[in-house]
């Protein structure tokens, strides 16, 4: 068993994005998933990318926003909704909501993100 204690869990951020990384390779030993949550500020987003090796489930806990998909392509994306990107699906996300928008990623096999944030906290 693990146990992560609230005061282990680290925040990676960019401009308007805090990414809560809630069990990692960092603070964990699993070789199965990355569990993380996502703020976005209004107006914040997340850049179009993929994940060469790896699948992502997004579950939107609070807000609405719009996901960015392939070929420019835009979709709601609400609280309460489910959305499964396979490896390489080109996938991001924009907060064009009235409030934060909060999102938990479940990422398989697991990725360490800290590759896509400016700092650590």
């Amino acid at each position: 068993m693990e146990f992560i204690k609230s005061t282990e869990i680290k925040e990676l951020s960019n401009p308007g994005v805090v990414s809560r990384q809630l069990l990692n390779p960092d603070n964990s030993e699993s070789t199965r998933v990355t569990i993380t949550e996502v703020h976005l500020e209004v107006g914040a987003s997340q850049p179009r990318h993929t994940h060469e090796a790896s699948e992502q489930i997004w579950y939107a806990v609070q807000g609405c926003g719009k996901l960015l998909l392939e070929n420019d392509t835009v979709m709601p994306f609400h609280a309460g909704d489910v959305v499964r990107f396979a490896d390489n699906d080109i996938h991001g996300l924009l907060n064009d909501g009235e409030v934060e928008f909060i999102y938990i990623s479940v990422t398989a096999p697991p990725i360490h993100f800290g590759y896509a944030y400016n700092k650590e906290n």
